[in-house]
Parts: C-alpha cells; sequence; structure tokens
C-alpha cells in the first residue's frame, strides 16, 4: 500500500484529495490543526487513514510530529491562507505577515519535517496558485507568498531530481473552497474541489513539474502574462475603476 501525507486536509482541495486517495487504495496521513475537523472532513474509521494535527506556525510541533512519519511515497503541502489587502495606503503588515507565515515559512517547516522521509523515486508537490501569474488588486500578500512557493518549488524541482524524488508545482485557478467563498468579487472559472482533486491526481500520476488548471482559466491567464507589463498595469487599473 502506497502511503501520502496532505497537510490542510481538514477542508477544501486537502479534504477532497485525503479522500480521493483513500478511495484509491493508499494509506493517508492527513494533517490539520484540528482533530474534530479532520474527522468531520474525511472517512475518519477508514483503517489506511491516520490523522496528525499541528500548528503550522509552531516550527517545533511541525517537525517533531512529521517527522515521526516515514516511508512515505508522496506528499502534498497544501495547508495555507488567503486575506486581501483593502487599503493599500494604511498597509497592514500584520496581516503581510500573517500570510507570509502561513503559506511561506510553515511550509518551509513542514519541509523540514518531511522531506528526508520521502522514499527514493517518490512525490513532492507544493500547492500555489494561478494569482502568480500575473499582480492582482489586493493581493500584495497572498500574491507574494504564492510566488515565493513557485520559485521554491522550482529550485527543489532540480535540487530533488538527484535524489529521485519528483516535485511539482500545482497552481490551480478559482476553486470552491471555504476560503474562496469568502470572496465578495466574481471568479471566473471556478470548478468544484472534486474537479481541482481530479486535475491534482491525474498530474501527480503523470509526474507533471507544473500542475495548471482548468485549462481554458489558465490560458487565459497565460495570454494576459505575455501582455507588457505597462499594459497590464493599464488594464488593471481600468478594472479597478469599473468596479468601483
Amino acid at each position: 500500500m502506497k502511503r501520502i501525507l496532505i497537510t490542510g486536509a481538514s477542508s477544501g482541495i486537502g479534504m477532497h484529495l485525503a479522500n480521493s486517495y483513500l478511495e484509491a487504495g493508499w494509506q493517508v496521513i492527513a494533517c490539520g490543526r484540528s482533530l474534530s475537523k479532520l474527522q468531520s472532513a474525511i472517512k475518519a474509521t477508514h483503517p489506511a487513514l491516520i490523522l496528525c494535527t499541528f500548528d503550522i506556525n509552531q516550527r517545533t510541533e511541525v517537525i517533531n510530529k512529521l517527522k515521526e512519519v516515514r516511508a512515505l511515497d508522496a506528499v502534498i503541502l497544501n495547508a495555507g491562507t488567503c486575506e486581501y489587502m483593502d487599503d493599500p495606503l494604511s498597509f497592514d503588515s500584520a496581516l503581510f505577515k500573517r500570510v507570509i507565515d502561513t503559506n511561506v515559512t510553515g511550509t518551509g517547516y513542514c519541509l523540514e519535517g518531511v522531506l528526508s522521509n520521502i522514499n527514493q523515486g517518490g512525490q513532492l508537490a507544493i500547492v500555489s496558485s494561478s494569482v502568480t501569474m500575473l499582480p492582482l488588486t489586493r493581493s500584495e500578500a497572498y500574491g507574494a507568498s504564492k510566488a515565493a512557493l513557485d520559485y521554491l518549488t522550482r529550485t527543489l524541482a532540480i535540487d530533488l531530481s538527484p535524489r529521485g524524488i519528483a516535485v511539482s508545482l500545482i497552481r490551480p485557478g478559482f476553486v470552491d473552497t471555504a476560503l474562496t467563498q469568502k470572496n465578495t468579487f466574481s471568479m471566473p472559472g471556478i470548478i468544484s474541489g472534486e474537479q481541482a482533486c481530479k486535475y491534482i491526481m491525474q498530474g501527480l500520476e503523470q509526474r507533471k513539474l507544473e500542475i495548471n488548471f482548468p485549462k481554458i482559466f489558465f490560458f487565459i491567464m497565460k495570454i494576459l502574462s505575455l501582455l507588457p507589463n505597462a499594459l497590464w498595469r493599464r488594464l488593471a487599473v481600468k478594472m479597478i475603476r469599473t468596479a468601483e
């Protein structure tokens, strides 16, 4: 039986991944902050399920818990948060720190705890976001954190290759989760958590370097990212004014 560890498994994409890998016959180590939330989100009575709780912002706790989990065939680092900057003139450094701490530093804690436990020929995947393709309004903290994960993942893909570990960067578009349900703006191309899960599992099975979805949304973002930066800035500012 193959073993996979998934962080952020108590809701959203992580929850769907945990349940789907259980159905596919894997042993799943589902990680989250709250034991009760993990138990309600995942098939808690499944014999192949192991629940692992820790606060991703607590370095010692994260590392100690993850170092106990041996012989992993795959790891998906999915835990993260999203907060937006509403007033750029009153830059909220506390908000900025919260997002960076969870999305970037917390991922680093997980890597320190888990990397040495991935089997030869195993896989590591880190969940970023398609927001990194373009600078978007109010995304100073969230976009910066995900851009850092892009660079981190691509660097690990180089450095872990000689050790036989495949590394995948996952960049979803809008996915219907508890986080996106808080958004008050239009989310073009939004897909369900089940659809996102299928994209990720198929991409990992093919050992893709990058898993970008949904296809049409990613294509549009890719085209827009090729525009000169000055032109995109004018378009983005115009969209803000139109929304107001």
